[in-house]
């Protein structure tokens, strides 16, 4: 299992002393927030992607590249990168340079976000959004595996003699999860290509959930990767901790009461009760989240989103204390007793790439010779394989 955080990079108000913080000063915040969560035992940062104020993160590989610089064991990934409007070609070049520089520490969840109007800012159809995230990300797909790729498909220009450079580190793409809050046809398509599945697992009931997990575990079984049980399946969550439960809901309350997020609708108690948000003790979290097997099965990752809704810095890093102290290694604990043994590990790089060459040498890419029109000669720009595979293969 993983165990890490999640941010929306939203700049919220603190209802408790009225003050919004700067743009600069939330990057910074986060910055620190990221650093924290490796000193605290954690093993995974994710950032989502927001191109619209009150939200900061319109570019996470320069942000997710500057925190690989200042870490040495974090997994960095998106909360989501946008599949939908960002082109395939520029992701499968800005993910791969973000895999070299981090050493592999590097994966991505693909969605099509939750922001109407960021379609016709990047020149798209919102009602075209299924259709481009299943395009968009056959093509990306490609462009990580093979060395020259020719393409031709409905929403951006045909692709002659084609090479996504860099080419990813060792011949292994970044681990791809597909994000999805409500759309079946999302965790087809992680099945399909056997990916992970990523399940937001905020603002619904989990039966709601339940029934996106089984459909992917199901297909994921039916494209021939595996049992369902072998599928890959990561879970977001929210929480709030405190040493005791009436202070966590004491100091919470404000925060929930007032953010936009929640929408000033059902109340704490409600919302704790109809949703995986939960206020309380580190035990309570600990109970709570060790349940999710039962609703979900055996699954990979677990995100926390704790630093939203205008809480503030220093309570931010304060709950990361305790989650990385307290809960997550209870929760390690707790999730390993009666594993079975076919469940699949986390995915890692590491992990990935020893299970495709195993003690033999993972291969660089090495280009051929710039033959004096900034284009290297040969079939192949390279001189040896540089992709996981010449032509795409169901599974790999």
């Amino acid at each position: 299992m993983q165990f890490g955080i999640f941010t929306v990079s939203d700049i919220t108000e603190d209802p408790t002393t009225g003050r919004t913080p700067s743009e600069s000063e939330r990057i910074k915040a986060t910055l620190t927030i990221a650093r924290h969560a490796e000193e605290v035992g954690l093993d995974v940062f994710a950032l989502g992607e927001h191109h619209n104020p009150p939200f900061w993160s319109s570019s996470p590989t320069t942000t997710l590249a500057f925190i690989a610089a200042q870490t040495e064991r974090l997994i960095l990934s998106t909360a989501t990168t946008l599949i939908t409007t960002n082109d395939p070609v520029k992701i499968a070049e800005d993910y791969a340079m973000l895999q070299h520089l981090a050493q592999g520490r590097v994966d991505l969840t693909l969605g099509r976000g939750n922001t109407g109007p960021v379609y016709p800012w990047f020149g798209k159809d919102i009602r075209q959004g299924l259709p481009l995230a299943i395009e968009n990300y056959a093509l990306l797909h490609r462009l990580w595996r093979e060395d020259v790729v020719d393409w031709e498909g409905r929403f951006r220009t045909p692709l002659q003699g084609f090479t996504s450079t860099p080419r990813p580190l060792h011949g292994v793409p970044p681990f791809v999860w597909h994000g999805s809050i409500r759309t079946p046809e999302i965790a087809e398509q992680a099945a399909y290509y056997g990916d992970g599945f990523f399940a937001n697992n905020i603002f619904w009931p989990k039966e709601h959930y339940q029934r996106l997990i089984s459909l992917y575990r199901q297909r994921f079984a039916h494209y021939g990767h595996g049992t369902a049980e072998q599928a890959i399946v990561g879970l977001g969550g929210q929480v709030f901790l405190a040493k005791n439960s009436q202070d966590a809901v004491r100091e919470f309350r404000p925060y929930f009461d007032n953010a936009p997020v929640y929408g000033h609708g059902p109340s704490l108690e409600d919302f704790t009760e109809m949703t995986p948000l939960t206020v309380g003790s580190p035990q309570q979290i600990i109970d709570r989240y060790a349940g999710m097997r039962e609703h979900y099965g055996d699954y990979q990752r677990q995100l926390f989103l704790i630093d939203h809704a205008g809480l503030p810095l220093k309570t931010v890093l304060e709950q990361l204390d305790i989650l990385g102290g307290e809960v997550a290694p209870a929760l390690r604990r707790e999730l390993a007793v009666g594993r079975p043994a076919h469940v699949p590990d986390a995915p890692t790089h590491a992990g990935r790439v020893a299970a495709k060459y195993g003690e033999g040498q993972a291969p660089e890419a090495v280009p051929h010779p710039n033959r004096g029109d900034n284009l290297a000669g040969g079939p192949s720009p390279y001189r040896q394989p540089a992709a996981a595979g010449a032509s795409f293969r169901k599974g790999e």
